[in-house]
């Protein structure tokens, strides 16, 4: 996965967006890039290996720009290759986070008209395409939403223009606003969480959805319907939203401690809402578990819970072997799926193929605003606050305690479920506050 960031605001753009970028760690990268302005110029900084913040005596205020975090998928791990990607007349830059699937396509027909290219990337095709579209459309932005309807795959763009304005497009891959209604500070980027201690209102574009921002306004429209829509935000409702190490020597060790508040957030969530999912649960010919990387290992214990505990038909699925289930699915049918991010690709693609066949979906997801979770019938939130570290520890065991929760609840024992978890909480901070433990975590959080 990529990661996009963006900012506008009183603050210093360049340190606003490194910082920003570095909660976007655990989607991983190896290569990334700032844009600034500074007057009418754009300034980029570009490297491969981790986000460094540049040092004060070269940086030149600026109060908007954009980030990426690049994870390659076409061509090598180089500078030249890291976003964003300046147009010819540098007049604008541009990051992607996706795969354009018709990339070679796009790219010789460019190339036969004439368009050199510096990179091996699909995303500086993107930033040659938008330049043929203003050949013919002077307005940028109708440019914009032109070359983006040509590129096929899951992509977002965020573009920084010479006049201050940042323009960012969804179609698949994850994209919110959030904007500070005191400072009036605006944000873009790849997830809630990493701009969450910022805000207090956050807009989650859905696909197909671009928006305009300066330092006054936001606009957005509708691609797919071709219209002009006002952005409605929602107010951000996060109960731990805070990015730091807490005194840890890394996030990891810090997050397995953190693993017991993790699923004491189960024991406080909605009993009405558990009470609907009982019902749907029950009601439901086939329960379809499904989940990618840890969250598929999850899916599969939550299916031996229900199987187990509440006596119910559940299967498991892996989100990248689950398209041959597609033709089963239907309206007896209900899909449950954890995720920290609720934005992964594969289990997407399913999700909303199911949920056209009218196939009800039920999500536990970490990440609020998350694709997943608007999807869903029923969402539940985890709570188990931000997770930097690419490996799940505190959201797999919380995923895991949820499954365990719901089996129980499903049969009419919700105490004997909760007295179970609170057992489990118990010997957890038994375990992790033993001194001797800290070493073996320790070492164990090194290693992984």
């Amino acid at each position: 996965m990529c990661g996009i960031y963006g900012y506008i605001g009183s603050k210093n753009a360049h340190d606003v967006i490194t910082d920003g970028l570095k909660r976007l760690d655990y989607r991983g990268y190896d290569s990334w890039g700032v844009a600034v302005m500074h007057a009418k110029d754009i300034e980029v900084t570009k490297d491969v290996g981790v986000v460094r913040s540049i040092a004060e005596s070269d940086a030149k205020h600026s109060h908007i720009g954009i980030g990426h975090t690049r994870w390659a998928t076409h061509g090598a791990v180089t500078v030249i290759n890291a976003h964003p990607h300046f147009s010819t007349d540098q007049s604008f830059t541009l990051a992607q986070n996706g795969i354009v699937e018709n990339f070679n396509e796009l790219k010789q027909e460019l190339t036969q008209k004439g368009y050199k290219f510096e990179s091996q990337t699909d995303t500086e095709v993107i930033v040659r395409l938008v330049e043929e579209e203003s050949k013919s459309t002077p307005d940028l932005h109708l440019a914009i939403i032109k070359a983006f309807n040509k590129l096929q795959g899951r992509n977002t763009i965020i573009v920084l223009t010479y006049n201050g304005e940042i323009i960012a497009a969804r179609n698949g891959s994850p994209l919110v606003i959030g904007r500070n209604s005191k400072t009036c500070e605006k944000f873009v980027s790849s997830d809630t969480l990493s701009f969450a201690p910022y805000v207090d209102e956050i807009l989650v574009l859905e696909n197909m959805q671009i928006v305009y921002m300066t330092e006054n306004v936001i606009q957005a429209h509708d691609m797919a319907k071709n219209a002009d829509f006002e952005p409605k935000f929602e107010k951000l409702q996060l109960k731990n939203s805070v990015v730091d190490k807490a005194g840890y020597e890394h996030f990891m060790l810090k997050e397995i401690h953190e693993t017991p508040q993790s699923i004491e957030a189960i024991l406080h969530s909605n009993t009405e809402k558990y009470q609907s999912l009982t019902d749907l649960l029950k009601s439901a010919k086939t329960i379809y578990t499904m989940g990618s990387g840890s969250a598929g290992v999850a899916a599969a214990q939550i299916a031996f819970y229900l199987r187990q505990n509440a006596k119910l038909n559940a299967i498991s699925l892996i989100g990248a072997e689950a398209q041959e289930y597609i033709p089963l699915f239907s309206k007896e049918d209900v899909i449950v799926a954890p995720s920290q991010s609720g934005e992964t690709a594969d289990v997407l693609e399913v999700l909303e193929v199911a949920k056209k066949q009218g196939t009800h979906i039920v999500s536990y997801v970490n990440m609020p605003g998350s694709m997943m979770t608007r999807m869903s019938s029923i969402g539940f939130l985890a709570e188990a606050g931000p997770e930097v570290c690419v490996m799940s520890t505190k959201v797999f065991t919380s995923q895991i305690a949820w499954g365990y929760y719901i089996s129980k609840f499903i049969t009419g024992k919700k105490d004997e479920g909760e007295r179970e978890l609170i057992k489990l909480i118990k010997t957890m901070n038994e375990y992790l506050n033993v001194e001797q433990n800290h070493h073996v975590l320790k070492e164990l959080a090194q290693t992984l």
